[in-house]
């Protein structure tokens, strides 16, 4: 099970941080299970690893080995959370260079999370010339990133494969009953998946939004789903040696001290997508009515010589939060130089991962010397059991904090703001008013 270790913060936290919260996590434990606070009914995802629908469980296999046996590959198209927690258990369990590797499953690629006309293009050109297939993910089929991508993609396959063939290559994972994407999956016969309505888009990885793209890239999912069960039933017991509440607790602790950012760090590249769907789990849920720690991420040692000077030496005003895997998948020894050229004959014949944790230690020691406090979240094997289990103790954690910072964790108002502005100025029917306005604030 996930173990933080908070010896490396203690110096920096009052005595009580802990137990001066326990009252308050005790409450915002019984808002989750009982789905009783703020947002309350945005809590599908606390006992899904339990509750998930097995029919539907099934039919995703189904389909992913059908899309393995047709399709040499598979276009996402999604933006958030419909996309980022898929991309963070692929590239984490199996590469950031899974495309680039052999493989009996199909390349995956990721469109409709951003308006890059080069990204696109990009993307079409890998694609345009294999047998692929689509999945879109959106509960309305409105937002304009994904709605976009799937139309192009969509007439695409279309003129490669012909109205109907193409329509059994599309896969939709929308709203049950009603949405635009909804009505066009019915009507155009495509299989479709379910977006759950109590379960918000960030915490969405353990249902089909995820799930389908992760069975596709050849992950298995039963095993996913027993480490998140195992962290749900772990974390649901109350008391302060649950590392969901010492993490909650210690975050607030840091924050209610002058810390407002929270840096992420992973020792493996594979980490950053994974990375990515936290800063989004976590700056979602938290960053409203002016407050919030402020997401980042870093990986180490690689940004040691970029941003390390700063998180030395810099404003102190972040904490480190490490995920440290206590094993490596494989192991390198490192070989012996007649001529020492670089001076490193001292570490001929040790593991590669030796080296690693020396540079983790040691780095962990500077950074807290230099006044920055770490939190260690100890993990096991890099494996679907333990990816499992990470995923529930980020999203149970950001449950307990959001409360803890008397917010909803499990809305987003701030983010309707940019799309607003952005329907305007494209001359969305009905924003007439709003786009004169812009403009002339624009100066054109």
């Amino acid at each position: 099970m996930i173990q933080l270790d908070v010896s490396n913060a203690t110096g920096f936290l009052p005595e009580d941080w802990l137990t001066s919260r326990t009252e308050r996590l005790e409450q915002a434990r019984g808002w989750l299970e009982n789905g009783s606070g703020a947002g309350g009914s945005f809590t599908g995802w606390v006992h899904l690893p339990r509750d998930y629908d097995k029919e539907e469980f099934a039919r995703i296999r189904c389909v992913a080995k059908k899309i393995q046996s047709d399709s040499q590959a598979l276009v996402v198209v999604g933006i958030g959370g419909s996309y980022l927690g898929a991309r963070a258990v692929i590239e984490l369990l199996k590469s950031p260079n899974y495309n680039l590797k052999k493989k009996d499953t199909p390349d995956i690629f990721f469109a409709g999370n951003g308006l890059s006309t080069d990204a696109l293009l990009e993307i079409i050109d890998l694609v345009k010339d294999r047998d692929f297939s689509v999945n879109v993910i959106s509960k309305s089929g409105t937002t304009t990133e994904p709605a976009v991508a799937f139309r192009i993609f969509k007439n695409l396959l279309e003129e490669k494969y012909g109205k109907e063939e193409a329509r059994r290559r599309i896969y939709a994972t929308t709203d049950a009953h009603k949405g635009a994407l909804k009505g066009l999956a019915d009507s155009e016969g495509y299989e479709t998946f379910v977006v759950p309505d109590a379960v918000g888009g960030r915490y969405s990885v353990l249902t089909a939004v995820g799930l389908l793209p992760i069975a596709v890239a050849g992950i298995d999912l039963e095993k996913l789903m027993e480490g998140a069960a195992q962290a749900m039933e772990a974390l649901s017991v109350p008391g302060m040696d649950n590392p969901a509440w010492q993490y909650a607790a210690a975050r607030h602790a840091l924050y209610t001290l002058g810390k407002r950012t929270e840096i992420l760090v992973g020792y493996e590249p594979a980490f950053r997508f994974f990375a990515e769907w936290w800063k989004q789990l976590y700056g979602e849920s938290e960053g409203k009515d002016g407050k919030g720690l402020f997401p980042a991420s870093v990986e180490f040692t690689a940004d040691l010589h970029s941003m390390g000077q700063y998180i030395q030496q810099g404003e102190r005003l972040m904490f480190e939060s490490v995920v440290r895997f206590a094993e490596s998948l494989g192991s390198f020894t490192i070989p012996h130089d007649p001529d020492n050229v670089d001076g490193l004959n001292f570490l001929s014949g040790k593991p590669l991962s030796f080296v690693a944790e020396q540079a983790m230690r040691g780095t962990l020691l500077a950074h807290v010397d230099g006044g920055v406090p770490n939190l260690v979240i100890q993990a096991a094997r890099r494996d679907e059991h333990t990816v499992g289990e990470l995923i529930y103790f980020f999203e149970y954690s950001c449950g307990l904090s959001g409360y803890l910072l008397e917010v909803n964790p499990f809305d987003q108002p701030g983010v309707e703001a940019y799309k607003k502005n952005m329907y305007a100025l494209l001359g969305k029917p009905g924003y007439e008013a709003q786009k004169a306005e812009l403009e002339a604030r624009l100066g054109h």
